[in-house]
């Protein structure tokens, strides 16, 4: 019972392919996972430069009447 018989390093064997193998769904998966960790911080690192000042800060949108009244 303590010794590991050809069975039982099969079964190992056939995890680890399936797991760490070439074309394998998890390694796609994986590539993914990844692909999508570096969109995210690259979306973290987006900068305020394209947004009117008015969004910068916080502010709600204004209206048409608003936005007159301020070039006034």
């Amino acid at each position: 019972m303590g010794s590991m018989s050809i069975w039982h390093w099969a079964i190992v064997a056939v995890i680890v392919l399936l797991l760490f193998g070439g074309r394998g769904k998890l390694s796609g998966l994986m590539g993914d996972a990844a692909k999508g960790v570096k969109a995210f911080k690259d979306g973290l690192k987006d900068t305020d430069d394209d947004k009117p000042r008015d969004e910068r800060a916080g502010a709600l949108p204004r209206t048409d009447a608003e936005k007159e009244d301020l070039k006034s």
